[in-house]
């Protein structure tokens, strides 16, 4: 556990609550969108690594090099031409990345198209449904508490009137039933049904695996698991008469560990291998899955806040066991949860690399499996965690 803390009155002393993620920090909608429009574009566009098309290139490039040493040698030895392997490996590559790029950056048009997004409490979620409905879109855009949410009103003043709210609590199959059932009756003109629908809403349970206590890991499972399935389950009819796409937000913690987020990282990586299953069963519908795995450096402020953590806090220690009290100790406690505190601090421009990475997942034509706005940091971590020897990724991380 690392990071500065301030000192804080004991955790014993803090008020009992339990909210969820999406609910705890949320930016004004306007001043989000400048910082997307705007800094975004100054700051973060300048600093974020193109990790889409650098992933969409590797093989083709791969590919090139392999093609160019077999046609070279084949000139050579017909005698037909004599040309060196690089010569061709140039040539190659500028006409497939030229191709590639071509494919890659091929849009839908945007008209008589709808999307669902789940979990627009949180800052990810309106940014993204004001993004597309800027775009021309129609736009469902699912809160935990529409009817009492500030957010929800500020969003529907801001944007046009193809944005509807809904209530839709992921957690909830009466809400779910109801959303599927108003977003048949309020598809634009013509549109046989959902272009995409997008999972956005999340949930973080946070603690040492021991501590949390039975409830929690339920409510977690139902937010971040059971809740997107039954989500896709009930609108896949509605995303596959469009031959439209299923866009599932993740995290970069599915590939690497992180002690006090274990309950987190295990429900994310089962979301994300059954998003992987998902896309094999309904390649030959027509359907895409797309799974975005943001890192913490660039949407760990919109999933955690400094009051999120204490209260889950202040509730675990209250229901762990004399034992565990005694063998574990206050002062290690509210240490482990509150090294949590450095991701509560980025800037809201750090939005624009996952943004940017949600709305490539539902406008282009070609979509990635999977794209992963993370820092360089984090991608050095995870392409060790993935293709080096364990014991290597315990010496440099542990």
């Amino acid at each position: 556990m690392s990071g500065p803390f301030k000192r804080r009155s004991s955790i014993k002393t803090l008020p009992a609550m339990s909210l969820p993620v999406d609910s705890m920090r949320r930016a004004s909608i306007r001043r989000t969108s400048i910082a997307l429009g705007q800094q975004s574009g100054k700051t973060a566009g300048q600093q974020e690594v193109p990790w889409d098309i650098l992933d969409r290139c590797l093989l083709p490039v791969i590919f090139c090099h392999a093609t160019a040493v077999l046609v070279s040698n084949a000139l050579n030895v017909l005698k037909i031409w004599e040309v060196t392997t690089f010569t061709l490996f140039i040539w190659f590559t500028i006409v497939t990345i030229g191709a590639v790029l071509f494919y890659h950056n091929l849009k839908v048009t945007a008209a008589g198209k709808a999307v669902l997004i789940t979990g627009c409490d949180s800052r990810v979620g309106s940014a993204l449904a004001r993004q597309l409905d800027e775009q021309g879109f129609t736009v469902f855009a699912g809160f935990q508490n529409a009817s009492t949410s500030s957010a929800a009103e500020e969003l529907k003043e801001v944007c046009s009137g193809r944005l509807h709210v809904l209530q839709l609590d992921v957690a909830s199959e009466t809400q779910i039933l109801a959303a599927s059932l108003y977003a048949v009756e309020h598809l634009p003109d013509g549109a046989p049904g959902l272009w995409a629908v997008v999972h956005a809403q999340s949930w973080v349970a946070l603690g040492e695996i021991e501590w949390i206590p039975p409830q929690v890991i339920k409510k977690a499972t139902d937010i971040n698991f059971i809740g997107p399935t039954r989500v896709t389950q009930i609108m896949l009819p509605l995303v596959r008469r469009a031959k439209g796409r299923i866009v599932m937000v993740t995290s970069g913690l599915c590939r690497v560990s992180s002690p006090v987020r274990g309950i987190h990282c295990g429900l994310l990586a089962a979301l994300e291998s059954q998003a992987e299953c998902l896309r094999k069963e309904l390649k030959s519908r027509g359907v895409d899955v797309v799974v975005v795995a943001p890192g913490e450096l660039t949407s760990g402020s919109s999933w955690l806040s400094d009051q999120h953590i204490i209260d889950q806090a202040k509730d675990m220690w209250k229901q762990l066991g004399q034992e565990q009290k005694s063998e574990y100790g206050e002062h290690y406690f509210e240490t482990a949860l509150r090294s949590l505190e450095k991701h509560t601090k980025a800037q809201e421009v750090d939005l624009f690399p996952v943004l940017r990475a949600l709305n490539d997942a539902v406008i282009r034509t070609f979509p990635l499996a999977k794209y992963t706005p993370v820092s360089r940091k984090e991608k050095i971590q995870v392409f060790i965690a993935e293709y080096f020897p364990r014991s290597v990724y315990d010496v440099i991380y542990s």
